[in-house]
């Protein structure tokens, strides 16, 4: 064979190696799914993978992604694009290798009534990652940031589950106080109430009722809010207002009023900076052993 022939034969199977190679330890997306006892069927969710998880002995932070009303776990990869979120940010070390988890949750609200959402998030889901992904099982190793639904439902874990939880983002809240406005789908679902929706029964769960509790446990979760400044709802005010209430009872915060209405448009520019700034509160990948 020509010397020219196998010098370039050589450099295209090193090529070819090196491509190789870094598919096996790219970062993945996969759909799990498991039985769980307190919804009585299968459950669903998606979850991100860092480059590098299928061959370390790490256990990993875990971030756990709430979807919007009638949304799914899949909207965080197809219209989010959190892999590649993900994957600049450890790139550019401006967080650490993380799971990602993403449920499915339909039009529950994370709350204990269409089916018991909540319930299931806390005995169910989280003991499934914790049993079957290398993360972290600590308060120091577990986030969670929702959009719109989504983030009612952060809002809520964290307030009544602060001992859980290092740090939350809330994308376009649907926090609203003292009740929703007429064109919100929290009216419209049979969740707070059917056939007609239920006043008392809003307030009951909503973010209000928990705020002295969480005060009284004295464990601080920073929180990332933002909206943008011409949401359907008018959330940029609820935002400000929840933003409010934190910094005059020094709450750690950080509040943006962003460009845009109630769409993807505002929450996949904004999932980054959220992440960043959840992870500022998270350990660090630590050995498994």
């Amino acid at each position: 064979m020509h010397q020219s022939n196998r010098v370039w034969r050589s450099v295209l199977l090193a090529a070819c190696a090196l491509l190789l190679s870094s598919a096996a330890f790219a970062s993945e997306v996969l759909t799990r799914e498991f039985k769980s006892s307190t919804l009585g069927r299968a459950w669903k969710y998606e979850v991100y993978l860092p480059t590098g998880y299928e061959t370390s002995r790490l256990r990993y932070p875990v971030l756990y992604l709430l979807h919007g009303n009638n949304g799914s776990g899949k909207e965080w990869i197809q219209k989010g694009k959190v892999q590649s979120v993900a994957d600049g940010l450890i790139a550019k070390r401006e967080m650490p290798p993380a799971v990602i988890v993403m449920p499915d949750a339909g039009v529950t609200w994370y709350v204990d009534r269409k089916e018991k959402m909540e319930t299931a998030m806390l005995r169910d889901l989280f003991p499934e990652v914790e049993k079957n992904l290398r993360v972290l099982r600590s308060r120091e190793g577990r986030l969670i940031g929702g959009l719109s639904m989504g983030g009612y439902g952060s809002l809520r874990f964290v307030l009544k589950y602060p001992e859980m939880f290092a740090a939350a983002a809330l994308l376009s809240p649907a926090i609203y106080e003292p009740l929703p406005p007429q064109n919100s789908s929290a009216r419209k679902v049979g969740t707070f109430g059917a056939p007609a929706f239920d006043e008392q029964v809003w307030k009951s769960l909503n973010y209000p009722a928990l705020w002295q509790g969480y005060l009284a446990k004295k464990q601080p979760v920073p929180m990332y809010i933002n909206s943008g400044d011409d949401d359907d709802f008018m959330i940029e005010a609820e935002a400000t207002k929840l933003y409010s209430l934190l910094r005059a009872n020094q709450q750690p915060a950080e509040l943006r009023i962003v460009d845009g209405a109630h769409t993807w448009a505002v929450w996949g520019s904004t999932l980054g900076d959220a992440m960043k700034y959840m992870f500022r509160y998270s350990a660090k990948p630590a050995s498994a052993e």
